[in-house]
């Protein structure tokens, strides 16, 4: 019986090179830095980078057409990007800022609860029903929080209604 030493072979095609670590964003509002988002959503690495950036995109996307009549106006009055918009500052920054990210960070989480409910959904204890019942609700809290950050980005009153 013979051994041979045959030299490995190289990939045909080099592989996809790693994702960036920031979303872009449209120029008038701020790039989505996904690092940041995953500290300040308390995202573990359950949730994959692909499907992180797809969620963010996602989310952009809605922020941002929430936003477009509002964009208009402000691009209008001469102001090229969000952190041109004048506005209180926190922390060296724009309130705009830090509420167009809330809405985007919001949205996106919003997302990926929906679709990374626990595989054992049984509940069978207490403490897993109330943790069932939080899942049951977290969307719906992100959802509502990513509509309050749009609404006091545009000025508007915060309103929620509920049908019994």
């Amino acid at each position: 019986m013979s051994f041979l030493a045959v030299e490995p072979s190289t990939p045909s095609t080099p592989p996809p090179p790693p994702a960036s670590p920031i979303v872009e964003n449209d120029g008038f509002y701020v790039d989505i830095h996904l690092p940041q988002m995953r500290d300040a959503v308390r995202l573990d690495g359950t949730v994959t980078d692909v499907r992180l950036r797809e969620a963010v995109i996602a989310a952009i996307l809605h922020v941002n057409d929430e936003l477009r009549d509002w964009k208009l106006l402000q691009i209008a009055a001469g102001y090229a990007s969000l952190a041109a918009v004048p506005a209180d500052r926190i922390d060296r920054e724009s309130v705009l800022i830090s509420l167009y990210r809330r809405a985007v960070y919001c949205s996106a989480k919003a997302d990926l609860i929906e679709r990374y409910r626990d595989y054992d959904s049984t509940a069978s204890s207490l403490s897993d029903k109330k943790m069932m019942e939080a899942l049951d609700n977290a969307p719906g809290d992100q959802r509502r929080n990513a509509h309050w950050a749009i609404a006091d980005i545009i000025g508007r009153s915060h309103l929620t209604v509920e049908l019994i």
